[in-house]
């Protein structure tokens, strides 16, 4: 006989088993979704790097590829909604990132880091208005030591535009 325990466990296990299927399901439509919204090539320049609180979060490469994304940001979302109805997506957010999977795999191939060209970080024109060019004091994001921190802020500040950008466009 088993114990009320053991039917839980099993219980559990099941349901996040059947939700990390569905996540890696998810993972790995991008190239698919993106083909089907005929932007096939920005699969290789752009990866999903999370699904949180709803928000499909995308990184790209490069300025162009985000440029690109936006414009079939509407379709590419409810491509995602037709696809994965209980994951509760109500939005994407595209952006910039240090790189994508395929770069990831080169990495790995090469045993190190690929080289990459810079890349300019953009950020919501709010905050680039209200953080004035640094003077003898440094502002904004100038002003944070701890480069891991000021990333994510960074990031926060770019997904906050895309939103801003999504509740517009409905």
């Amino acid at each position: 006989m088993k114990t009320a325990g053991n039917v839980l466990s099993v219980l559990f296990d099941e349901q996040f088993m059947n939700k990390a299927n569905e996540c890696s399901k998810l993972f790995d439509s991008w190239q698919e979704i993106t083909a089907k919204n005929g932007i096939a090539a920005a699969a290789a320049h752009s990866r999903i790097k999370d699904l949180d609180r709803g928000i499909l979060l995308v990184e790209m490469d490069h300025p162009g590829w985000k440029q690109i994304l936006q414009t079939k940001q509407a379709g590419l979302l409810n491509d995602f909604r037709r696809r994965f109805p209980d994951m509760g997506i109500s939005g994407i957010s595209l952006m910039l990132g240090k790189g994508t999977e395929k770069q990831a795999q080169e990495e790995s191939a090469s045993g190190g880091p690929v080289a990459e060209e810079p890349q300019k970080d953009t950020l919501p024109s709010a905050i680039e208005e209200a953080e004035p060019a640094a003077g003898p004091k440094a502002k904004g994001f100038d002003a944070i030591n701890d480069e891991g921190f000021k990333e994510t802020l960074k990031s926060l500040g770019q997904s906050i535009k895309a939103r801003e950008k999504n509740v517009r466009l409905h």
